[in-house]
């Protein structure tokens, strides 16, 4: 994956919840072209935020030991919506909420807000596929350990 755009999850709740935050800093390549002397997160990447976060939390409520690994694929954006821009210095907090879900499917709702004002929200459908790649699991394992290192107890990352 190119671009994390997850720095944090600060609450995990299985087949509920989960909340994170995105520090926006003039270090984020992007940012440097969209735009020149106007930087701002893009859209697409802030709703990219967003679909990691609830990715997580579907592999995560799904995740049965002994079972094989299924990664949650984005398959539908619904009524994304953009209200403010994001840029340098701001901190993105965002959370998802399972809204309903299938054995193979799952449905979340996604906000985005920066000082407690919404810049983003949408609906997000995702599809479990088992994926035949050590690689891919390896690194998941690897970025959500990270995301959750504060979080006590620490969840058993998929």
């Amino acid at each position: 994956m190119r671009w994390f755009l997850i720095d944090k999850v600060t609450a995990l709740a299985p087949g509920e919840r989960i909340r994170g935050v995105k520090c926006v800093t003039l270090g984020d390549d992007v940012l440097h072209d969209h735009f020149p002397d106007h930087p701002i997160l893009p859209g697409a990447l802030l709703l990219e935020a967003g679909a990691q976060l609830a990715g997580y939390l579907v592999e995560a409520t799904f995740h049965r030991e002994g079972q094989p690994v299924r990664r949650a694929l984005l398959a539908q954006v619904r009524d994304a919506r953009f209200y403010e821009p994001v840029g340098p210095g701001d901190k993105v907090e965002l959370e998802a909420t399972l809204v309903s879900s299938l054995d193979g499917a799952a449905r979340a709702r996604f906000e985005a807000a920066v000082d407690g004002k919404r810049v983003a929200r949408g609906e997000l459908t995702f599809v479990l596929k088992e994926v035949a790649s050590p690689r891919v699991h390896e690194q998941r394992r690897r970025l959500y350990a990270l995301w959750t290192r504060d979080l006590d107890p620490p969840p058993v990352n998929p």
